[in-house]
């Protein structure tokens, strides 16, 4: 014998399921939804707490550049399908994004760095938050060219973020004890980031470079 339900239980069962749709939209799992339009920066969460990461550290004094070169940290790979990395972090980073296949042709971005707003992706530079020679003076110089590689295109750590052009030029290989962001109001997700990223890699900061990341975590 098969019941029928009340047509008014039908009806409040097919409104709590608009419902879970909605909420489970909302909080961004909709398998269908398009890349670009979220909030500038890696979607990477900083975990833990930064002030206890940095203390933990090791200071160090800086490197020798001897046999750096850029090409020792091969970027941007490929993420199939004629899309690379850059590709992936300007869609990330950027609102009311367009493609050309995977290329990024159009798009709109808020430089975090210095609070510009760039209309055009040639106008964005994908900048390592830790500089590639930084790393390379830091503990990097002794990695593997694959190792080096993967911390080139690190999209799970907050490593790579879209800026103006202008200020990842400005700040070229500098840590924070000689260029932090022009945006002030940026200085603390910035040393966290900076934290987070020599923290998994485990790199080291100099007693500078230490001192300065304290003083813009007091921005949090």
């Amino acid at each position: 014998m098969v019941t029928r339900l009340p047509k008014w239980t039908l009806a409040v069962l097919l409104l709590a399921a608009i419902v879970a749709v909605v909420a489970f939209t909302a909080a961004g799992c909709d398998p269908n939804a398009t890349p670009g339009g979220g909030t500038p920066g890696p979607k990477t969460t900083i975990t833990g707490n930064a002030s206890a990461e940095l203390a933990k550290l090791p200071v160090a004094k800086a490197g020798s550049m001897k046999g750096y070169s850029r090409e020792k940290f091969p970027h941007w790979r490929t993420t199939g399908s004629n899309c690379d990395v850059r590709d992936a972090v300007l869609k990330r980073d950027g609102t009311k994004v367009k493609l050309s296949g995977c290329n990024v042709v159009a798009g709109t971005w808020r430089s975090v760095y210095d609070d510009k707003t760039l209309s055009s992706p040639t106008q964005v530079d994908i900048d390592h938050v830790v500089p590639l020679a930084n790393a390379w003076r830091s503990g990097a110089a002794s990695w593997t060219t694959p190792q080096r590689e993967d911390f080139a295109n690190d999209l799970d750590d907050p490593q790579l973020v879209a800026v103006s052009a202008g200020s990842n030029r400005s700040k070229g290989d500098q840590d924070p004890s000689t260029w932090k962001p022009p945006a002030t109001d940026n200085w603390c997700h910035y040393a966290e980031s900076w934290i987070a990223v020599k923290t998994h890699w485990k790199l080291t900061v100099t007693s500078a470079e230490k001192s300065a990341l304290g003083d813009m975590l007091e921005k949090c």
